[in-house]
């Protein structure tokens, strides 16, 4: 009964990120524009301190404390993993065709592509990163293991689905002005979500099957969490003379999401 209670909570955790992300594009529906710049720049502020915060709190800690439990130097697999998420990012960014919001440059390999879809693959490789670290996570959860309580997996799953709520309308809405169709912005925003409950499973069933790795796969989401912030969001609120407004959503969402994982971990 405890176990069928643990796979309800793992469920339901994979399926609250993509959920936010869904319900954010929805909006496309009732919005006549996108958000105001200060705005933007506020909540793509907000998605970066919930990431930095998660990444430590919910990856980073976690990993170091099941690495001394294994007897090992605490510190190595946190390292290493963090490094090659960094590494597994940046090969995902030069291989794969994107652009940037209010970007005039394509990155990653060159191909002919529509501008709307070069969008959607730029959000698609911001969301691998957080539906990893939820498998991750509770796949220590599961495997019981690791310094993850069920509250502590649940925090991290109900702090990047916070986040994905106004990601959701803040992708959809440019679609919506590249392509004047509301109903193509809301699939490229649901779609861009779907992949988050696939990277989670695939995970989820990649560390139940090796174990002792937890630690490498904590850190190595923690590593590529921390690629998107720091190559994709701070750059696109910095890109303004007034980015105290996204250095204020930072704040606010280190401290939500520390809240929520220390509070309920």
């Amino acid at each position: 009964m405890i176990l069928d209670h643990k796979f309800l909570l793992t469920f339901a955790g994979i399926a609250f990120p993509f959920l936010g992300t869904t319900l954010g594009a929805f909006f496309v529906f009732f919005m006549k524009n996108e958000f105001r710049a200060g705005l933007q720049r506020f909540l793509l502020g907000f998605a970066s301190g919930v990431m930095i915060a998660a990444s430590v709190w919910s990856l980073l800690i976690p990993a170091i404390e099941q690495s001394e439990s294994y007897g090992t130097m605490a510190w190595m697999p946190a390292a290493v993993g963090f490094l090659i998420g960094i590494a597994f990012l940046l090969f995902l960014d030069r291989l794969t065709p994107h652009l940037h919001y209010k970007a005039n440059q394509a990155e990653g390999v060159h191909v002919r592509m529509k501008r709307e879809s070069m969008l959607f693959l730029a959000v698609t490789l911001h969301n691998i990163p957080e539906g990893m670290a939820v498998g991750v996570v509770f796949a220590g959860m599961l495997s019981g293991r690791a310094e993850i309580s069920k509250a502590a997996a649940l925090a991290l799953s109900m702090g990047i689905s916070i986040q994905n709520f106004p990601e959701g309308a803040i992708v959809s809405m440019p679609i919506k002005v590249e392509t004047g169709s509301k109903k193509k912005a809301f699939y490229y925003g649901f779609a861009s979500g779907v992949v988050e409950p696939i990277a989670a499973v695939f995970t989820l069933l990649l560390t139940a099957v090796v174990v002792p790795v937890l630690p490498y796969l904590l850190a190595f989401a923690a590593g590529a969490m921390i690629y998107v912030v720091v190559e994709e969001l701070i750059p696109d609120f910095q890109n303004n003379k007034d980015s105290d407004i996204g250095i204020i959503g930072v704040a606010i969402g280190f401290v939500l999401m520390m809240i929520l994982d220390v509070a309920l971990g």
